[in-house]
């Protein structure tokens, strides 16, 4: 079937990525629209490390940190950067834009969650970021329309998705609260949703892409620390997504984690995740 291909990884910083072998994968991939995180460069760092491609990018306000990006066969058709409250600096993070899934309008987003650090400043930063993601998300799947989700969400939603959650749940990244808004981002639609930590909401009914795809398996992940052998022994977190919105699920096509052969094989410490959309 004919279908549009869109990958997302955390390059780490774009120019470290491209130095450690990144075009080896991307020759390959045979990718109609890549969004990156952490980006951690200038524009022409981008256009260096793309040439010929269409480039969208929102750096972060302090240099050399955060920035996401997405990079397309095609120039997109509208670009957005609008997210959460006036106040609230999102720059570097949340990068809207709209292509064609065949004839329809689809609008891709690439996405950069905070880290965040349990009960520091640093965790209320991603705690307004998980709030805002909410009426986005609702927005964005208004009339039927079909949008994802891409990008580093930095949480963890469920005890599959980290190889050692057990050690983990009082560390950012699966925080009861913050594995609490994914219960209501993919709960089901309309209906009353019991979150992991005690809260009720209202469910958006959007689609973990991996999750629907794999099934209840461990992973795949999509992260590995570098300490110890945490990549050669699978220790991983699966952080990295695509949420589909309502709409767009049964479009759902063929979907991969193109993690490394081998450690010195890798040019992140993230693995694309790559997903084909049918049309």
């Amino acid at each position: 079937m004919p279908h549009l291909r869109v990958a997302t990884v955390n390059v780490n910083g774009i120019r470290a990525s491209v130095r450690n072998g990144m075009h080896t994968w991307l020759d390959a991939a045979d990718v109609d629209i890549l969004t990156l995180q952490e980006v951690r460069g200038q524009d022409e760092h981008l256009a260096e490390a793309f040439p010929g491609w269409s480039i969208v990018h929102d750096p972060a306000t302090a240099k050399g940190r955060a920035g996401v990006a997405i990079v397309s066969r095609v120039p997109a058709l509208a670009t957005r950067t609008a997210f959460g409250d006036d106040d609230f600096d999102s720059a570097g993070r949340w990068l809207e834009g709209d292509f064609l899934l065949g004839d329809v309008p689809l609008t891709v987003v690439s996405a950069y969650v905070h880290s965040g650090e349990a009960e520091t400043p640093k965790q209320d930063e991603k705690w307004k970021f998980l709030e805002a993601m909410g009426p986005r998300l609702s927005a964005l799947a208004m009339d039927d329309a079909l949008a994802v989700v891409t990008g580093d969400l930095n949480v963890g939603h469920r005890e599959l998705d980290i190889k050692n959650w057990r050690g983990n749940r009082k560390k950012a990244g699966f925080l009861p609260r913050e594995r609490g808004y994914f219960d209501r981002f993919l709960g089901a639609h309309g209906q009353e949703i019991s979150a992991v930590d005690g809260t009720a909401g209202t469910g958006l009914g959007w689609v973990d892409v991996g999750r629907h795809v794999h099934g209840e398996v461990e992973g795949p992940y999509t992260w590995w620390s570098n300490r110890g052998q945490a990549f050669d022994n699978d220790t991983g977190w699966r952080i990295d997504y695509h949420l589909a919105s309502p709409a767009l699920a049964p479009r759902i096509g063929a979907y991969h984690v193109a993690r490394a052969a081998t450690y010195a094989e890798r040019w992140s410490d993230h693995a694309p995740v790559v997903v084909d959309y049918t049309y």
